[in-house]
């Protein structure tokens, strides 16, 4: 972690990975009092605070026998307490590799760029060579931000391996402190277009739900009406084409928890097109003819990731104090789908 809390807790917010990974574990004693669970732990972890345990555990990565748990839970004999979280336990070497990346637009304190869909944006389990990171950390290697000793150099944001899209990276660390604020006080722009199961209702409205890791399974995100889990997050939509049984929507984002667009999407019922992960790869309306069924099936191999594209970028430049604005095309895959959906809206043969 940073010595920078705003950049820590958006870096937390926006991790690109959902699996877990166990760090600690630790069986109450048979003899032992009821004790507060924060208490229990900065007892037998070495160089951590309470704060700091305090803040795993409203993030929801301690476990008390399987189970998320606040920090005022009371630890009782023969509880199991373990400490999860999202990369693997040993580190993870960043190796600087030559691989094309697009650049939108880059100065001396920053670099724009725009990500396809498939590249992970930093190393982790299972990802630990072809990301974003190690291509800047090739293209960089002669800036102090990315000489080694930095998990994760210049990273003020990210977004999810199959999604694509506009990111921003400082490149020292004055463009680091000020981006990171501006995205902690949520005065940058990010706009989102994406395609969605259904017709949302009403055509413009804004998402709120507190999202975290859901209970059951703790690969996947989920929206809790209990505020009391998850963070706070909210998603403001407006439909922009109408196209028969999906529909194009864009999403400002107000928030950056992870996978929040598509967690709030499946949450009112109208999950992103070729979702795997939150339900929508499987043909949510339309007709029960085989004819249409291969049609979004055919749709889905064109489109082989969630139909989401990170369109917009805007921020205050960390030197100039100049507005910046970013647009982007939406991707080849993307387009080629939507086109589909558009002739198929405008002949309804199938």
């Amino acid at each position: 972690m940073t010595e920078n809390p705003e950049f820590d807790e958006i870096l937390d917010d926006e991790r690109e990975e959902s699996q877990t990974f166990e760090h600690h574990r630790f069986k109450a004693d048979p003899g032992q009092a009821a004790l507060r669970l924060d208490r229990f732990l900065v007892d037998r972890l070495q160089n951590s605070s309470r704060n700091k345990i305090q803040a795993a555990a409203d993030a929801g990565n301690v476990l008390v026998n399987g189970i998320a748990r606040k920090s005022n839970y009371k630890v009782k004999p023969g509880d199991e307490v373990s400490i999860q979280m999202d990369y693997p336990k040993r580190d993870i070497e960043l190796i600087p590799e030559d691989i094309p990346i697009e650049v939108v637009y880059e100065d001396e304190s920053l670099i724009v760029v725009n990500k396809p869909a498939g590249m992970v944006v930093h190393p982790s389990y299972g990802h630990y060579t072809g990301t974003l990171l190690n291509a800047l950390v090739y293209r960089f290697k002669h800036l102090p931000m990315f000489e080694g000793g930095n998990e994760r150099p210049g990273l003020v944001h990210r977004i999810d391996k199959d999604t694509s899209g506009l990111l921003v990276v400082a490149k020292t660390e004055h463009a680091l402190t000020h981006l990171s604020k501006q995205f902690f006080n949520k005065t940058s722009h990010r706009k989102y277009i994406a395609m969605v199961w259904g017709l949302p209702k009403p055509a413009e409205g804004t998402i709120t739900g507190n999202v975290g890791r859901s209970l059951k399974n703790r690969k996947i995100m989920y929206v809790f009406p209990d505020e009391d889990l998850g963070k706070h997050a909210v998603t403001h939509y407006k439909v922009i084409e109408e196209l028969g049984y999906v529909n194009l929507v864009e999403c400002r984002l107000e928030t950056g928890r992870t996978h929040q667009i598509r967690v709030h999407f499946q949450y009112i019922g109208h999950p992103l097109f070729n979702d795997s992960t939150y339900g929508g790869d499987k043909v949510l309306r339309g007709t029960v003819f085989t004819k249409y069924k291969q049609f979004v099936q055919n749709c889905f191999t064109i489109l082989p990731r969630q139909a989401l594209h990170a369109k917009e970028l805007g921020f205050i430049h960390p030197v100039s104090g100049e507005q910046m604005m970013f647009d982007s095309e939406i991707p080849e895959d993307m387009r080629l789908a939507i086109e589909k959906w558009r002739a198929y809206v405008s002949n309804r043969e199938i």
